[in-house]
């Protein structure tokens, strides 16, 4: 799995000109499932999320992890993290999960957030959606279960 981590001062989601999600400060996760992912991925992910230090503490240094800051989490499924653009112009999306296994695994990386004590909003899963944020730093961290040695 990979997640593209924002801290953020503020992020939405919406449908059809409707929020379906919503935080203030915190995390804003774009989070992608391959083909290769299992539940231990969902998990080491979201342990990894939570436990991110990238907020910083009274001495201006990012030494808090989002509950320690009071923030929360707003996770939205995304497939193109497995876009695949050395070859052509068109990306391919050969390497990311089928959208019956992707779900079963976002819904297991955010149940494993609200597990760890973290609020976790989410988007609409295959859903056309609309992402606002303001980039707290900006400070964006990529993880990728696959690399966690």
């Amino acid at each position: 799995m990979r997640a593209v981590v924002q801290r953020v001062k503020r992020a939405r989601v919406t449908v059809e000109s409707r929020t379906v999600g919503q935080i203030e400060r915190g995390l804003m996760v774009l989070l992608g499932v391959g083909l290769e992912d299992a539940d231990a991925d969902a998990i080491y992910l979201a342990e990894k999320t939570a436990s991110l230090r990238i907020f910083e503490d009274d001495e201006g240094k990012m030494n808090r992890s989002v509950s320690e800051a009071g923030g929360a989490v707003l996770a939205v499924s995304q497939f193109t993290l497995y876009g695949d653009a050395r070859r052509g112009k068109r990306p391919s999306f050969d390497a990311a999960a089928r959208p019956e296994q992707a779900r079963v695994l976002y819904e297991h990386y955010v149940d494993h957030l609200r597990k760890l004590g973290l609020r976790c909003e989410t988007g609409r899963f295959q859903a056309e959606m609309a992402v606002e944020l303001v980039n707290d730093g900006p400070v964006t961290i990529l993880l990728d279960s696959k690399k966690n040695f």
